[in-house]
């Protein structure tokens, strides 16, 4: 067992990043070496769930048991220590060990963050940099039960989020026979802030990304864990929505996740267009102004700063934006030509996007919905190449150019990215991909939510009564699928929720389930759900009331976009 114990110890190192250098002549025994050594750790420690604990590689957890569900969830896990002090901006660092029992009865504090979206609704114990904590909810009643797993990480832009939130709650997927997990990750400039003080002292010369590199820390606790809650390392599966999306598109080629799930699930977005990553001397340059603009000028002084003026300073006016990077050490180089070149996970992957991922207002501002100003928008957007973008978006009469502008204000947003995620999986990924279209409008909002109304992608808007509503929606706004694949709409009491929108979280929730446990989505009672397919046109789910096969239609948006993608 001595080899065994060594990969085991390389891998959780890996998860962390500093450590020795290995081998890569071993990484062909990775996997069976580190399933021998995990089916090792369990046979030791194998033992009934029903006193609600769970011992853990850093010591035993208390959760807590719904006898009316059969779940038993953990939260507030730590699966790195606090990045505070000398650890803000470094990679995380493994957790301490505890002695006795730890109570795992509360969600942990959400990572730092704006309040900026207005449909988050938080379960968490405040807000703090000391954020890194994951939640778990189980059926199993024994470690022996192998159940699959679901991680999942949650939206927001990378700048806002929490694995507390309702609509992530993983008990509704605990009840169908899958160990869950949410996972707290750092955000906006403490989960991405590159600089070169940054990659100077970081021996991977790295800088940025800290917020993925939570994520894979917390791949790595699931990967050593999750037995302990009856979960199978071998059956993971990563998943997540817009910035959650992303992630998981980022996990695809990240050399520090690879081996450590089975299957994906995307969300509209991935990096693939969406919050792309910049080269790390470009992120670098934007930290430097973030610094400057801040006062202060050396990362002696930004790591002396109290975290919420730090946090008080990413609100100001020219603030920059903080996008992943190309740093060397979690994105290795240009995810475009990995996927391009099949140099990412080769495992299944479902993924798709809503019918309205953004309102038509985004192109065409206060402009009336007429043929005209439609055309008009398209040759500012396109001034080179309007021609073919009229071709792709043509309208023609006043009442199709709502629905085109709709799509694509969608396509230009996140839904092209999504598109072109599942195209480049299905061309070189080597395993099914199962692409959906998700267009079941949300029900009006329940009255006591009294004058608010919902937000261009997603959000709720708490109307003052000086400022007109937003348009109304015409299908499924971003983010607006996650309780129904989650089976979470008792959660949510902002909608009015009909026996519709039960009966598509059913059907939904039944498709993704499947998919989490088989890698593939069909199963009894669901209509069939075929795979892309290698050759035009590729086959999509059309997910509503009466979900529908279909066959691709506007292929020739998305490859007109592909041509304009860094335009």
């Amino acid at each position: 067992m001595v080899a065994v114990a060594s990969m085991h110890e390389h891998y959780l190192c890996m998860a962390f990043v500093d450590c020795p250098p290995f081998n890569p002549m071993q990484k062909i025994f990775q996997s069976l070496l580190f399933t021998v050594a995990l089916a090792h750790t369990t046979q030791l420690t194998a033992a009934s769930l029903t006193d609600n604990e769970a011992k853990t590689a850093n010591g035993i957890l208390q959760g807590t048991f719904d006898p009316a569900t059969g779940v038993r969830s953990f939260k507030g896990i730590p699966f790195a220590q606090p990045p505070v002090g000398d650890l803000r901006w470094k990679p995380p660092v493994p957790p301490a060990n505890w002695e006795g029992i730890r109570r795992a009865d509360k969600f942990g504090p959400r990572a730092m963050q704006r309040s900026i979206f207005g449909d988050m609704m938080f379960r968490s114990d405040g807000m703090s940099e000391d954020c890194l904590y994951l939640n778990v909810w189980t059926p199993a009643k024994s470690t022996r039960q192998r159940l699959p797993v679901l991680v999942y990480f949650y939206g927001g832009g990378f700048q806002a989020g929490d694995g507390s939130e309702s609509r992530y709650d993983g008990e509704s997927m605990a009840r169908r026979g899958i160990v869950s997990v949410t996972v707290n990750y750092r955000l906006n400039v403490f989960g991405f802030l590159a600089h070169p003080e940054l990659t100077k002292e970081s021996p991977q010369h790295a800088s940025g990304n800290y917020g993925l590199l939570d994520q894979s820390a917390a791949l790595r606790w699931v990967a050593q864990n999750i037995g302990a809650f009856g979960g199978d390392p071998g059956r993971v599966t990563i998943a997540g929505e817009s910035a959650g999306s992303i992630s998981v598109s980022a996990h695809m080629v990240s050399p520090l996740s690879q081996g450590l799930f089975a299957r994906a699930i995307g969300e509209s977005g991935s990096l693939l267009g969406a919050l792309p990553p910049a080269p790390l001397p470009e992120v670098e340059q934007t930290g430097l102004k973030f610094a400057t603009n801040s006062g202060a000028n050396s990362l002696a002084e930004l790591r002396a700063m109290p975290a919420e003026k730090v946090l008080e300073a990413t609100g100001k006016r020219g603030a920059p934006w903080f996008s992943l990077a190309i740093d060397g050490l979690f994105i290795t180089e240009d995810p475009w030509s990995q996927f391009a070149s099949g140099k990412q996970a080769k495992v299944p992957l479902l993924v798709g996007w809503n019918s309205e991922e953004m309102n038509y207002r985004s192109v065409l501002g206060a402009a009336e919905p007429t043929t005209e100003n439609l055309q008009n928008a398209i040759k500012r957007l396109y001034p080179d190449d309007w021609q073919n973008a009229l071709k792709a978006y043509s309208a023609s009469d006043a009442s199709e150019v709502i629905q085109l502008a709709t799509d694509l204000a969608s396509d230009r947003f996140i839904a092209y990215s999504t598109w072109k995620w599942a195209d480049a999986q299905n061309k070189t990924g080597g395993k099914p991909v199962f692409r959906y279209y998700y267009a079941h409008p949300r029900p009006a909002m329940r009255p006591e939510m009294g004058n608010a109304t919902p937000g261009l992608a997603g959000g709720v808007v708490r109307n003052s009564g000086n400022n007109p509503p937003p348009p109304p929606a015409q299908g499924a706004v971003h983010s607006a699928e996650i309780e129904y694949a989650l089976g979470n709409l008792p959660r949510n009491t902002v909608y009015a929720w009909t026996p519709d929108d039960y009966k598509v979280s059913e059907i939904m929730q039944g498709y993704f389930a499947n998919f989490i446990k088989t890698g593939n989505p069909n199963g009894k009672g669901l209509g069939k759900w075929p795979p892309m397919g290698k050759t035009a046109p590729v086959s999509f789910m059309r997910l509503d009331v009466e979900p529908k096969a279909q066959t691709e239609q506007h292929a020739d948006r998305y490859l007109f976009l592909d041509r304009h993608r860094n335009k």
